[in-house]
């Protein structure tokens, strides 16, 4: 049985910028990535689109979607769904929690990545990364649903946020995604209504890549940065 991930993305840009490498280099190695994009970014992250003539809300949600495939697809990733629960703000119910639990009960994923636990620049980011705590603690729950398999303890990583100083986001995790680098840079390019940002994520790939280059004994171009939720449980510490 493959190797499993979920990546619970408030908006359907969002695991691009911030795991598209995590998700490639996973994917290369036979891993089946799940990528839940709660959100359009219809509203609050659709600038570009909301500036070309007669656009409307339904125009704006299909191109996002659009967009969000082709990055899935050259990313590799196994399956992306789209929940359509509004941005700014997300609504997130009772509902859609269960639902979550279901994802998690379905494919019982080895990691977890999703948002930062702050954010005062986009409320829907430390909201989704709450709702998807909550969902893998009651897919814990051997009373919730008994007669499936409960979820075990998948590490939670949170990928980097937009202004990691503000967010009180620190990374203790340095991925280092050269090999894929290519896939990942071409997925930032599917994202064509958001392409103020191609060369940022550029920049924070080759500032991540830099840092991670300090620690092992080889060279980083490209990285990712992860901060780690739990203990990290090991046998060594070589």
């Amino acid at each position: 049985m493959a190797n499993t991930a979920l990546v619970v993305s408030a908006h359907s840009a969002d695991f691009v910028w911030r795991a598209g490498g995590a998700i490639a280099l996973h994917a290369a190695k036979g891993w089946q990535v799940t990528v839940v994009c709660l959100s359009y970014g219809e509203r609050g992250e659709s600038a570009k689109l909301w500036r070309l003539p007669g656009m409307t809300l339904e125009r704006v949600k299909a191109e996002r979607e659009k967009e969000a495939r082709a990055a899935a697809e050259v990313l590799g990733v196994h399956d992306i769904q789209f929940w359509d629960l509004g941005d700014y703000p997300i609504t997130l119910t009772n509902d859609s929690l269960f639902r979550l639990v279901d994802v998690y009960r379905d494919i019982h994923p080895r990691s977890v990545l999703t948002h930062s636990k702050e954010d005062p620049y986009n409320r829907d980011h430390p909201a989704v990364t709450d709702f998807a705590q909550h969902a893998r603690i009651t897919a814990q729950a051997h009373g919730h649903n008994p007669h499936q398999k409960v979820l075990g303890a998948p590490p939670v990583f949170l990928f980097e946020p937009h202004q990691p100083e503000q967010c009180g986001w620190k990374p203790d995790v340095l991925l280092g995604i050269d090999g894929v680098w290519d896939r990942k840079r071409a997925a930032i390019e599917c994202m064509a209504g958001q392409e103020h940002l191609w060369e940022y994520y550029t920049r924070v790939a080759q500032q991540r890549g830099a840092q991670a280059a300090r620690n092992p004994e080889k060279a980083i171009k490209y990285g990712e940065g992860y901060q780690s939720v739990f203990p990290h449980v090991v046998e060594t510490l070589g």
